[in-house]
């Protein structure tokens, strides 16, 4: 959750949605149907839930999202005096949930959704005890409804639990775990200013099995600038050792505004070049196939299709959202919406019953179908080739013959990378959207 938000225009005080949004929300029909719409290359009428938790006990030397350390809270309140302590946050999200309830069931006889999918991301939510994200996903469940199988997510660093807490969040009704081990090597985790030890994110996810947990991933960032080839292998083979069923890999990314952003700037590290973190890549592909696993989005690796991060498919496909929390956004029927970034202002708006969105864009449909392609041309199932303009079709035919996009997929009526084109998958969408 970036700590930069767009411009955009007003957002009403009430949260409500445009009258023909509203209109286009399907919640009442059944799922089968959404499933038919997936199916033909329509975003499905699932629904998920995005919980910002703002806090973490360091920052991280890379990081831009919207996050605080508690100190950084306690020198500042709002301007009314609300303080943005871990107690008012908890009030100040059950109250976003009881807001989103009468935006989405505005009449009586309207049908909430039911949630698919539950996030809890940041920050660090597990800084939080165990017994609040409960007292939040059990909020959430009696206002709208868990549907049947809900995946329930949490991100975790990997210091931040132990096998009680984690145990707790499993009876919970949490599903599925996030462990930000980044790196399995001493100086890459301190040149990125990660404070566990190599070890512990390896402990956590076999205390996260022994718990309970239906799914485990392990996230991992390449390309540090103290980081080696032989570096990025060890820290490979380390979280395959893990035996986690889900793998993310994401380049780094030099941020502006952060202390790696200035140690670059002033030279005392060097930035990875794309060689570099394309060499870094294919090593990961090697590794992460030949241990069974395959990748179903550019920057992700599951064993099993069930293993699959369900909640960032929605994102990828186009469903809606509510993101609940300090900086959150949200995206319904069309509709993106983000909310006031500091977690004192946002508990003050709720407290004084106003909604906390900052901001709001009505999207064209231009521009939906524009990011429409853009996210699912980063999926393994690619994008409905009949969906292109004429132009976006002539570009396929010549990305299939450069090597970017598979001719048998091309054949079946479908935009899929190869590896190659995962390497290029801007210069790709550049052919498909000119």
């Amino acid at each position: 959750m970036s700590a930069k938000l767009p411009e955009g225009e007003p957002a009403p005080s009430d949260g409500s949605l445009p009258t023909s949004t509203r209109a286009g929300l399907r919640w009442e029909h059944a799922r089968e149907e959404g499933v038919q719409r997936e199916e033909q290359g329509q975003p499905a009428d699932h629904f998920g839930v995005y919980v910002h938790v703002p806090y973490c006990a360091t920052r991280c030397g890379y990081c831009d999202f919207n996050t605080y350390t508690l100190s950084e809270l306690a020198a500042h309140a709002a301007p009314t005096g609300t303080v943005a302590d871990i107690d008012s946050y908890l009030s100040a999200v059950l109250a976003e949930i009881e807001l989103a309830s009468r935006v989405l069931g505005t009449k009586p006889e309207a049908r909430l959704p039911q949630i698919d999918t539950v996030f809890f991301g940041g920050g660090t939510p597990t800084l939080l005890p165990a017994s609040h994200l409960a007292t939040i996903l059990r909020r959430l469940d009696s206002v709208f409804g868990l549907a049947s199988g809900a995946e329930v997510s949490t991100e975790a660093n990997p210091e931040s639990v132990d096998f009680s807490s984690l145990a707790a969040l499993v009876d919970a009704g949490f599903t599925r775990i996030s462990l930000g081990m980044q790196s399995a090597m001493p100086h890459v985790l301190a040149t990125l200013d990660r404070r566990h030890t190599p070890g512990r994110a390896v402990a956590a996810a076999a205390q996260a099995r022994q718990a309970g947990f239906t799914h485990v991933n392990v996230d991992l960032i390449y390309g540090a600038p103290t980081e080696t080839d032989t570096d990025w292998l060890e820290s490979l083979r380390t979280a395959v050792s893990a035996k986690p069923d889900h793998i993310s890999a994401y380049a780094l990314t030099v941020e502006p505004g952060t202390r790696l952003a200035r140690q670059v700037r002033s030279g005392e590290l060097t930035a990875p070049d794309h060689d570099t973190l394309a060499d870094r890549y294919l090593l990961a592909e090697q590794i992460l196939g030949e241990a069974g696993m395959g990748w179903y989005e550019i920057s992700n690796w599951a064993r099993t299709s069930e293993d699959r991060c369900r909640h960032n498919q929605l994102y990828w496909r186009g469903g809606n959202w509510w993101g609940l929390g300090p900086g959150a956004h949200s995206h319904v029927g069309g509709v993106r919406w983000w909310n006031v970034k500091h977690p004192a202002a946002y508990a003050s708006r709720l407290a004084g019953g106003s909604s906390p969105a900052q901001a709001r864009e009505l999207l064209t449909l231009r521009q939906r179908r524009d990011e429409d392609l853009m996210l699912r041309l980063r999926l393994v199932e690619g994008y409905p080739l009949h969906q292109l303009e004429a132009a976006g079709q002539d570009g396929a035919v010549l990305a299939v013959a450069d090597g970017l996009l598979r001719p048998d997929a091309y054949t079946a009526g479908r935009a899929c990378l190869t590896l190659r084109g995962r390497l290029l998958a801007d210069t790709v969408l550049a052919q498909l959207n000119p």
